[in-house]
């Protein structure tokens, strides 16, 4: 069963690319750039990666991304990330990015997408890994700071599918965003939002009526909310479910007690995705396999993970029609 996991085509639709960093690229970066890191060893840093708790984890998070100072370093980030791609037979991956994490730190806007958006060509033209990039806003800053950044990325748009809304979730709920995520829609720009990760169920119906949301990111907590479930199943709502994720920052307990299957059953466009990969020990087939293990799901179960993922996308028809013949024929 490993084996059919680790060989089956997959989509991944919810990666931050600065959560790819790795502890041994981190070291390396640190050195290139001569910038001070708090850990002695690679070893150090990668005990240093417990947390309790969503905020914790960004604590970490956003350190770690202090290495990332030009565009050489973001090509190094995301080839990485394509690399393990191709490792474990991603054939197509939608990135989230922060910009707002490098331009605080004085980091231009154009150094961070110019350097992703780099690797992604390479990624296509060498390894055929298609991919989409979506330009998140850190929810906890302002609305105004998210304008600004949408305002910088206007001469990329063409290297943009959509805007996403990460970071800590609680106390800052989708509604906060209203404005900035219609004027971006406006821009012809896809809009997807985490909800319902640490937050209630609230978060979620709010992502989808006030920021016109696409795809929720995570929603795990839309089962507290029988009659979400059944109206996200009506209305085939993509949910981007992050399984190792959501063990690493206590929303389940443990593996044994994720909803995903649950959600599977119930119907629900279910997705199974790696988020932060070098911080939550896994990146896809490590997902795949530790839902499969402790939830028993079928080999046509997690094909249909990788079905809902295509179905979800913002690839063009013809490349969606390829992926859903190669997984089709693979199983």
């Amino acid at each position: 069963m490993e084996d059919f996991i680790r060989d089956m085509p997959k989509v991944e639709l919810h990666l931050h690319i600065e959560g790819s960093l790795e502890p041994e690229l981190m070291f390396e970066l640190a050195k290139r750039n001569n910038i001070r890191l708090p850990y002695s060893s690679v070893e150090e840093a990668r005990n240093a990666y417990q947390f309790t708790d969503l905020q914790s984890f960004l604590d970490i998070y956003y350190q770690g991304a202090n290495v990332l100072q030009n565009q050489q370093d973001f090509f190094d980030l995301t080839w990485a990330y394509l690399l393990r791609c191709q490792q474990d037979n991603v054939r197509h991956t939608e990135i989230f990015f922060d910009p707002q994490t490098h331009t605080q730190r004085n980091i231009p806007f154009d150094v961070v997408i110019n350097g992703i958006t780099d690797a992604l060509k390479k990624g296509e033209e060498e390894l055929g890994i298609s991919s989409q990039l979506i330009m998140s806003f850190l929810r906890h800053l302002s609305e105004q700071d998210a304008f600004e950044t949408l305002e910088q990325a206007q001469p990329h748009l063409d290297k943009i599918v959509g805007v996403g809304l990460d970071s800590s979730e609680v106390g800052h709920p989708p509604e906060k965003f209203c404005r900035v995520f219609a004027a971006s829609r406006q821009l012809g720009l896809k809009c997807v939002a985490h909800a319902g990760e640490e937050g209630p169920p609230d978060n979620i119906r709010s992502a989808i009526n006030d920021l016109k949301a696409e795809r929720i990111d995570h929603g795990v907590r839309c089962t507290s909310d029988r009659k979400l479930v059944d109206d996200l199943a009506k209305m085939k709502m993509p949910l981007t479910i992050c399984p190792l994720s959501n063990i690493k920052l206590r929303v389940f307990s443990s593996m044994e007690q994720h909803n995903i299957l649950f959600l599977l059953k119930k119907g629900l466009c279910v997705t199974i995705n790696s988020d932060d990969p070098a911080f939550f020990g896994g990146y896809m087939t490590d997902n795949f396999i530790a839902v499969h293990k402790a939830l028993n799901l079928t080999r046509h179960q997690l094909v249909q993970c990788t079905i809902n993922a295509i179905n979800a996308s913002f690839i063009e028809a013809e490349r969606k029609e390829a992926l859903l013949k190669e997984i089709k024929d693979y199983y």
